[in-house]
């Protein structure tokens, strides 16, 4: 499967959260899975890729040209793909994957969560969501959309497009009990990135 990390690239944040970034690269990596990430070399989005990588997993990291020009891609990667915008780079990054798992992570990572969301509440994809978060980083977030959900302002199908997990291994057994592979073709990824 190509899976789809969204994570952190603050370098503030406290170092668990990195740690646990590398725990899910190590894994995917053990797992058999290819890595499709933001295409960043800091944080947790360095430590994903490093340790897929390290452990034997091929990744895809898709950046725009302004984050390399400040000097923060992962020039390692064997597939990095420079995009002019984070449109297009988020356009691919839904294009080759099979499956989404976030992890803590700022307003960057929310609005690559809540637009893959959304889609799938809409039936727009039916691919996994699966949200990783052993910290509680999300919690006032779950509580906010069951706010939204009892004064009527989302379906309940928000609740069933997610799934939250405290566990890498609980991670991935969604990941992989909700997904049959779905490899978009070239024209198709052509079309993606316009």
């Amino acid at each position: 499967m190509n899976i789809c990390v969204f994570c952190a690239s603050s370098l503030n944040i406290d170092r668990k959260y990195i740690d646990l970034a590398a725990k899910v690269g190590t894994e995917l990596a053990r797992r058999g899975h290819t890595l499709v990430s933001g295409g960043g070399s800091v944080s947790c989005m360095g430590a994903v890729t490093s340790a897929a990588r390290a452990a034997g997993a091929h990744t895809v990291g898709v950046i725009p040209q302004a984050l390399v020009d400040m000097e923060v891609a992962d020039e390692e990667s064997p597939e990095l793909i420079v995009t002019e915008g984070m449109r297009e780079r988020k356009g691919i990054m839904d294009a080759r994957s099979d499956a989404f798992l976030v992890l803590p992570g700022g307003i960057g990572t929310l609005e690559e969560l809540f637009e893959i969301w959304c889609s799938r509440v809409l039936g727009i994809h039916d691919r996994p969501l699966v949200l990783l978060d052993p910290f509680g980083l999300y919690d006032p977030l779950k509580d906010l959309v069951t706010r939204m959900y009892d004064e009527g302002f989302t379906r309940p199908e928000v609740f069933d497009a997610i799934s939250w997990t405290s566990t890498v291994e609980e991670a991935f057994a969604h990941l992989e009990s909700r997904t049959q592979p779905v490899r978009p073709s070239v024209a198709e990824l052509g079309e993606a990135t316009g």
